[in-house]
């Protein structure tokens, strides 16, 4: 798995295998988000309008709400609620404020109490118009803004002269009083005329003053993170780093997998794979309250291995393991003896060596002497301290491992305890799980022997 991709199917292998696991990380992680929520004292969050009448662009909207939430209104707002030990600084965290369509600043306020953010976001929404209106004012320049009213007067004069004139050129008997009266009359007309473009084009009306669109809804829930949203949220937490956990593990672990690693790292040869009918609950570890621990966590099981495949029928199976007795046979002088090492704890090795040990046993050879017969003898070794017992007679040692189930480092160190002990590693044999069919009726008689096994490093009663 280390140098696979990571696919949904080895997520579903982690949930399905380690669904114990994951629901106790679920169950603490739960726990925890509910302590968190202790801890953290509820908040509500409310939201008052401001409208900006008239014309304006997204910048200067974007403007105006920095001014909302800017030091000078939240002071003034906070000294406006006057509420003991809260500042501006504190509520400066409290208050948002973001330009939405329509020409529209909502202002955010959190606090403790639905009733506190209702009044915090009215009396920010007012402070800031306020302050705004302010703004305008100041900015605008005493001169400037005197100058339009001086040129009214000016023309007000104006026209009033220009009405004397027109008296006093008469009645409009001649043609030149005539042609006088109606040059006046239209210096008049354009006079007016302009004085209305500069009504018009008075900056004062470009800019309505701003208007508070009603008080702010009381909220009726929690703002979020909710006390809920904690709980879940630590569970989901808890279950994505116990996934992540294993899969890190999965890839940062390089035990060897396939037959050709395996046989590799022992420094042998690989006879051949055999398959064992999988069990769900048999050959599980014992012993000690740290197995009987692992075994309600479920941590007991391999996860990381794929599930087994469907088998052919018993003889199909039966098939495989004559063939490795056939090769040992034929690596091996008279007379065939063998240790069968199996670690300790591979619960499926061991299976396989004990079909491989029956096997030997019913296969006879022609030979009437009896020398032509494959004994073989199980030796559990455990990798911690390898240790294979000295034995007389023996030819060497074959070597039962399940894939993945060990690092190259104990598989070295099993191999390295086999030529301690005066044994010549002749084979690998890699076994595996497989789901077993219905057995078939077979019109073949098989004559069944006992295996011979020496559990750790007890070789008495091996046939000799």
């Amino acid at each position: 798995m280390s140098d696979d991709t990571i696919r949904l199917v080895t997520i579903g292998r982690i949930f399905r295998r380690r669904g114990r696991l994951l629901t106790i990380l679920a169950l603490v992680g739960a726990l925890v988000g509910y302590g968190a929520s202790l801890l953290i004292p509820p908040r509500y969050t409310t939201s008052a309008s401001v409208l900006l009448p008239g014309a304006w662009e997204e910048r200067e909207l974007l403007t105006q709400a920095e001014i909302a939430t800017s030091s000078v209104v939240v002071d003034r707002a906070a000294a406006a609620l006057g509420w003991a030990g809260v500042d501006g600084m504190e509520l400066r965290d409290r208050v948002t404020a973001k330009a939405a369509d329509g020409n529209i600043v909502k202002i955010s306020g959190t606090a403790d109490t639905p009733e506190r953010a209702q009044r915090l976001s009215d009396t920010v929404a007012r402070e800031f118009v306020t302050f705004a209106a302010q703004i305008m004012g100041d900015t605008a320049d005493p001169e400037a803004a005197a100058q339009p009213e001086a040129l009214r007067q000016l023309v007000m004069k104006t026209t009033r002269r220009i009405n004397e004139l027109a008296d006093e050129a008469g009645p409009g008997q001649s043609v030149e009083s005539v042609q006088t009266r109606t040059e006046l009359a239209k210096l008049r007309t354009s006079l007016q005329e302009a004085v209305d473009k500069l009504d018009k084009a008075d900056p004062e009306t470009d800019r309505p003053d701003m208007v508070v669109m009603g008080p702010a809804a009381r909220p009726a829930g929690e703002a979020p993170p909710t006390r809920t949203q904690l709980i879940a949220g630590g569970a989901l937490l808890f279950v994505l780093f116990a996934v992540i956990g294993h899969l890190a593990a999965a890839r940062v672990g390089r035990r060897p997998r396939t037959g050709a690693d395996i046989s590799a790292v022992l420094g042998s040869t690989l006879l051949g794979a055999v398959d064992v009918p999988g069990q769900r609950a048999a050959h599980r570890p014992k012993g000690g309250p740290r197995a009987l621990f692992r075994r309600l966590l479920g941590l007991d099981v391999r996860w990381d291995i794929p599930s087994p495949g469907a088998s052919g029928d018993d003889e199909s199976r039966l098939i495989r393991y004559r063939r490795v007795c056939a090769r040992l046979r034929d690596r091996l002088p008279a007379p065939r003896r063998l240790l069968v090492v199996v670690p300790d704890g591979d619960a499926i090795a061991r299976r396989a060596a004990e079909q491989l040990v029956t096997e030997a046993g019913n296969d006879t050879s022609p030979d009437s002497s009896g020398s032509g017969l494959l004994v073989l003898h199980v030796v559990e070794v455990p990798v911690s301290r390898p240790m294979v017992p000295d034995r007389a007679g023996e030819s060497g040692a074959v070597i039962v491992v399940s894939a993945g189930s060990w690092t190259a480092g104990e598989l070295s160190g099993i191999a390295e305890a086999c030529a301690d002990a005066g044994h010549e590693v002749v084979g690998t044999v890699l076994a595996g799980t497989v789901w077993a069919r219905p057995a078939r009726s077979s019109g073949r008689s098989r004559r069944v022997t006992t295996p011979v096994l020496a559990v750790g490093g007890d070789t008495a009663g091996g046939a000799k």
